[in-house]
């Protein structure tokens, strides 16, 4: 079985019900999630041998947080514990024209305040196929940041596959640092995936003729930042997440994929948003175990849309869905109906 390591922080989850505002909320709903955390979930429940990686603290909260993932069948034999915290976010869901928005208290979690030598990248990455983090685990803390860098050269060194989504923040981190680190951190980097703004706000690779407020994507736009980011780094693979934004409830979803090959693109998915929250991980995910398995460019992703489509119809961080659901959707069957 194929082994795949993901490294990055899982955080608390605190979101009032259904489409409540905050000022409103009198509950929570509490459930986990975190980029690298979201991918590790998806690729255990499509039957790979997947490992998260992360720091948290050895008290409750933090062990609460390891229960989840492994009840969904993660790996989390290297867990670091020691710290005090677990990051939080709460998360107010968005309607019509009124977006979702997002509030975090993650300020000095066990992860953030990690140590390089908290980690021993050559044992967690020996047997391993794939190594995947997000720009969001860098810009955590200086840090972390070299951890992240210990943690590629490791699996550049082993002949581990690397594969990084850019995840820009504005709350993290300044465009400028963001691009004087990932760029460093895309040198070892085998396969790059971003959303339709990640490359220009990390970078400032725009994509002519997109206008993303308006929902407005150009693929041949798209096709030329791909371009660009592959001669830039010395990429294999780019791949883009193509999100038409009409509404806080409904979005057109597509992807691209460049790679020696060519450039190809899916077919566009009209998506009925419950939770838009882990979209882009859901993709990475389904990127990875198609390529993986040995899918075709085109196939491969066919399949992490198709994965990435179903998650916006999943309450949570994590891509709750089958093996099956998944062939199913990418193979045509978008009806909908009562599976009996």
């Amino acid at each position: 079985m194929k082994r795949v390591i993901t490294f990055g922080e899982i955080m608390l989850r605190l979101a009032p019900p259904g489409y409540y505002r905050f000022l409103q909320a009198q509950s929570f709903g509490a459930t986990y999630g975190g980029g690298e955390a979201n991918v590790a979930v998806s690729l255990a429940l499509l039957g790979l041998d997947a490992a998260f990686v992360t720091k948290l603290p050895a008290h409750e909260i933090g062990q609460s947080a390891v229960n989840a993932l492994r009840a969904l069948g993660v790996d989390t034999s290297r867990i670091v514990r020691g710290g005090k915290r677990v990051g939080i976010y709460f998360l107010e869901k968005g309607a019509s024209q009124r977006p979702s928005k997002v509030i975090y208290d993650r300020a000095h979690s066990s992860i953030a305040e990690a140590d390089p030598g908290d980690f021993d990248w050559p044992a967690i990455l020996g047997g391993a196929a794939w190594f995947h983090f997000t720009g969001i685990t860098p810009a955590l803390s200086d840090n972390v940041a070299a951890i992240c860098m210990e943690a590629c050269k490791a699996a550049k060194k082993l002949g581990v596959f690397v594969s990084c989504d850019l995840n820009y923040r504005k709350n993290l981190w300044s465009r400028e640092k963001a691009g004087q680190t990932m760029g460093a951190l895309l040198e070892y980097v085998d396969l790059c995936i971003g959303n339709e703004e990640d490359a220009a706000d990390t970078f400032g690779i725009k994509a002519g003729g997109s206008d993303v407020i308006g929902g407005k994507i150009s693929p041949e736009g798209y096709r030329k930042v791909a371009e660009s980011l592959a001669s830039r780094f010395g990429l294999k693979q780019v791949a883009i997440t193509l999100r038409e934004s009409l509404s806080a409830n409904d979005n057109n979803w597509a992807a691209m994929l460049y790679d020696g090959s060519g450039c190809f693109f899916s077919q566009k998915y009209p998506v009925r948003i419950v939770d838009r929250v882990g979209g882009g991980d859901s993709f990475g995910a389904g990127l990875i175990y198609a390529t993986l398995e040995g899918l075709a460019p085109q196939e491969r992703l066919g399949f992490a849309v198709a994965a990435s489509c179903l998650k916006h119809s999943v309450e949570g961080d994590f891509n709750l869905v089958s093996l099956d659901e998944i062939k199913k959707l990418a193979g045509g069957d978008a009806s909908g109906r009562v599976q009996r």
